[in-house]
């Protein structure tokens, strides 16, 4: 059996989280491969909304086994409070959840650190979430770093301690003033730590392996979006890990030959948080009301989002650099009423029209060229197949699979699991 992937192909916030929860029902595993709790999936059924940070989104399926991978980093604090939230659910986690040995885990000292660099920073700040995830994986490459398998160690405390003694030096070094009380992070770390440990832990890369030999079913989950790739996103306005299609490889420990479909997923529009270049952004009354209609503040942070037209120039790289094999819209609902839309199809960069991402897409380099649309008018949340879908919507939707050479297969009309319409 090969391993399917689901990946954003923006800068996060697409919408992976119900999609995931639409395909579970089709997968036996579900893994997480790369990422941290800065990264919320939501999902809302049966009139609740969920917001998951590092749990897989397959969790509220029954027969679902869900799997951390090596590539995530892992917080015990907000880890512990994701369970407690899973309590009123009567969800068997002990049983449907279980961590690579190989996962990194953040520390309180990380997150201390996190807040001393970005503070020192001042206007060059780049937008952290403040969850420690850089600092994280800055221990992870620089071969200093605590993971899952260490707390079966005796010795793990030690290793903890002078770590943690590291990181305050390092504090020490930005020279901003942070107010915090490690001790007080030190013991709420430790009792998480604990009921971490109740759970199973795994050698994820021989799990998944037998898993594909006995015939099992996986997908693979992707967090953020390929645009916060460390390696091919709007660096250094990213995120840590790799979160494209070859992140999945070594954030689980699948060979790449394994890998079966690529789903990609894509808001109608263009949705960015933080920080860095976004060429289609919108400071009119019309990102207000897309923001304001779709709800555009982070599930975890609770930033607003930043809104702007759908960018086709970077979706056609994304698609690219992933090898997408299915595309699935969302948001569509949020763009009935506009009086027409956009969409970038070209840039202007350097007194040349060019359909390619460059390598600066700072606003001083980058124009983006619009092809313009009739909108829809209708409300699309209460359709239920594509039969329904007035004329306007068809047209955006042949347009961009003309353009993408890629079949959109799902379009999502609301938030809700029910609201997902297949082509």
């Amino acid at each position: 059996m090969s391993v399917d992937l689901l990946l954003g192909l923006q800068w996060g916030d697409e919408g992976k989280g119900k999609i995931v929860d639409v395909l579970t029902a089709d997968y036996d595993i579900i893994a997480r491969f790369q990422g941290g709790p800065n990264a919320g999936h939501t999902l809302e059924f049966d009139g609740i909304k969920h917001v998951l940070r590092t749990i897989p989104s397959g969790i509220f399926h029954e027969k679902s086994v869900n799997v951390i991978g090596n590539g995530v980093v892992i917080d015990p604090v907000v880890f512990v409070q994701e369970l407690d939230g899973l309590k009123q659910f009567n969800i068997d986690y002990k049983s449907k959840l279980i961590i690579s040995r190989k996962a990194h885990i953040i520390l309180p000292t990380h997150r201390l650190l996190d807040a001393a660099s970005e503070t020192s920073k001042g206007k060059a700040k780049i937008g952290s979430t403040l969850k420690g995830i850089g600092p994280t994986y800055m221990d992870k490459t620089g071969r200093n770093g605590i993971r899952i398998g260490d707390l079966e160690l005796d010795n793990w405390k030690d290793k903890y301690r002078a770590l943690a003694n590291k990181h305050e030096a390092l504090i020490g070094f930005h020279d901003v003033q942070i107010q915090y009380n490690l001790e007080e992070l030190e013991k709420e770390f430790f009792i998480a730590v604990e009921r971490l440990k109740e759970l199973t832990f795994i050698d994820s890369e021989e799990y998944l392996q037998n898993a594909q030999r006995n015939g099992k079913s996986i997908l693979a989950e992707g967090a953020q979006g390929s645009l916060l790739d460390i390696d091919f996103g709007t660096y250094p306005f990213v995120t840590s890990s790799n979160t494209t299609a070859a992140g999945a490889c070594t954030g689980l420990g699948v060979a790449p030959n394994q890998i079966g479909e690529v789903y990609g997923i894509f808001k109608a529009y263009t949705t960015r948080v933080g920080s860095g270049p976004f060429p289609t952004e919108l400071f009119d009354a019309v990102g207000s009301e897309m923001a304001k209609v779709g709800h555009e503040f982070g599930a975890v942070t609770g930033r607003p989002r930043r809104c702007g037209w759908l960018d086709l120039v970077a979706l056609k790289y994304t698609c690219q650099i992933n090898g997408v094999t299915q595309l699935m819209m969302m948001k569509g609902d949020v763009l009935s009423g506009f009086d027409s839309l956009n969409v970038c199809t070209a840039y202007k960069y350097k007194g040349e029209t060019i359909q390619h991402l460059p390598y600066n897409i700072e606003a001083e380099n980058v124009t983006p060229v619009y092809t313009k649309f009739p909108c829809w008018k209708e409300d699309l949340t209460q359709m239920n197949s594509p039969s329904q879908f007035p004329k306007e919507l068809n047209e955006y939707i042949e347009f961009l699979e003309k353009e993408l050479e890629i079949p959109i297969k799902i379009v999502s009309v609301g938030p809700d699991r029910t609201q997902t319409i297949y082509r």
